[in-house]
């Protein structure tokens, strides 16, 4: 791969300046840019072919429908299941975890039953759990996350034991970058018990390489459109069949049921039973063009690509005095760090300023910070539009914040 291929002409975001300056968008973790293929093919839905879906007998509401099925299934194929029966759309990943903590949480979990999570979750992987434990009185365990970033397996395997029912654990950190070695955990827990369950938070992970999730022989996956190239307000959750056959109805109402009637109503069959309502037609639309876009570059050229841009930040960053980087060896696009004598809000405002966009906080991820004695960072997040220039200019902007600040 050539070290500015010619992905960043197709953002047409990317062209502008930011406070007259190139725009050096080092955010993609928190939500990725658009394609033109994915904006155009939103528009072309609302320009020549908006319906509603699943019930019009007209033709246009028919194609439509066709085409928003036709994304399910490419979806199943993008990740590896099984049946595009297996894929639910949803608002978002939050809400996928969510879904998965209502319904077969709900239904399977008991008092004196534990789930375990990791120290690095993303909040959307610990609050709705929380809630359901208020009402529920199960014990959660946490996996802790050791000085080096990575996360504790020999404490993992020891948390194990015959009251857990759940396994949730992030794919890839957004905070810290960390790959976790979800097959690991995955294989621990089938060999204690065949029965535990496993949830995989894939949304970081998605974006940077190919996945399979028969092969890994997770339960259930989540990711958000957002971050995939997509348009906001699209999920998914994966859900092995026997899971999602287990699971009630989230949330009732049109769209999801077989009949009904005041003596009772009868539902649709998974996936159909979890998407009450009308759905986000358009934004469907959007992944689908996202995910060809995706699969036209190859995600294999996509991971070597970010994976060199990658060995390049590390090496750049690391030359700024005071710096400090919180991510580990096995790390994947994401560069969370310190800068000594500077607030990391202080250092976003400032890097604005030089045209670079950076996330400074604790990235829905206060636990993890605690673990590192910290309020937060500064998070610079590659895609595939991300070039050396970038990087670049970020340094630039660190050295002025040092000059400003010191």
């Amino acid at each position: 791969m050539t070290d500015s291929p010619n992905y960043r002409a197709d953002f047409p975001v990317l062209a502008q300046t930011m406070n007259g300056k190139p725009l050096a968008f080092l955010d993609t973790a928190a939500s990725a840019q658009k394609p033109q293929s994915v904006i155009d093919a939103m528009d072309a839905v609302l320009e020549t072919g908006y319906s509603n879906i699943h019930r019009g007998l007209y033709r246009i509401s028919q194609d439509l429908t066709a085409g928003f099925e036709a994304v399910r299934a490419k979806i199943a194929r993008f990740i590896g299941a099984k049946s595009e029966k297996e894929i639910v759309f949803t608002r978002n990943a939050t809400e996928s975890i969510n879904l998965v903590a209502q319904t077969w949480g709900r239904t399977h979990l008991k008092q004196g039953d534990e789930i375990i999570l990791t120290a690095m979750e993303h909040h959307a992987n610990i609050v709705p759990w929380q809630l359901l434990q208020k009402d529920i009185g199960f014990t959660i365990r946490i996996i802790p996350v050791l000085e080096n970033g990575h996360l504790d397996y020999d404490t993992y395997e020891n948390l194990l034991n015959e009251k857990t029912k759940l396994v949730a654990c992030v794919h890839i950190s957004n905070a810290i970058g960390t790959v976790n070695f979800v097959n690991e955990i995955i294989e621990k827990a089938r060999k204690f018990n065949p029965e535990i369950k496993v949830l995989i938070d894939g949304t970081q992970a998605v974006v940077h390489g190919a996945i399979n999730v028969a092969e890994m022989d997770c339960d259930f996956y989540t990711f958000t459109g957002h971050k995939l190239y997509g348009p906001t307000g699209i999920g998914v959750l994966y859900g092995k069949t026997e899971s999602l056959e287990t699971m009630p109805p989230y949330q009732g109402g049109g769209d999801m049921i077989e009949r009904v009637s005041f003596d009772g109503t009868t539902f649709k069959e998974p996936p159909y039973r979890f998407e009450a309502g009308t759905p986000a037609i358009v934004e469907v639309i959007g992944l689908g063009a996202a995910v060809d876009y995706l699969m036209d570059i190859g995600m294999e050229n996509i991971q070597a690509y970010e994976r060199a841009l990658a060995d390049y930040a590390a090496q750049a960053l690391e030359e700024v005095k005071g710096i400090k980087l919180y991510n580990g060896s096995n790390t994947q696009s994401i560069f969370p760090f310190t800068l000594e004598g500077a607030h990391p809000s202080d250092i976003g405002m400032i890097l604005d300023q030089c045209g670079v966009a950076v996330r400074a906080g604790h990235h829905c991820c206060m636990p993890l910070m605690q673990r590192f004695g910290i309020e937060g960072t500064v998070r610079a997040s590659l895609g595939l539009y991300s070039n050396r220039q970038d990087i670049d200019q970020l340094v630039k902007g660190l050295r002025k914040v040092k000059d400003m600040l010191d």
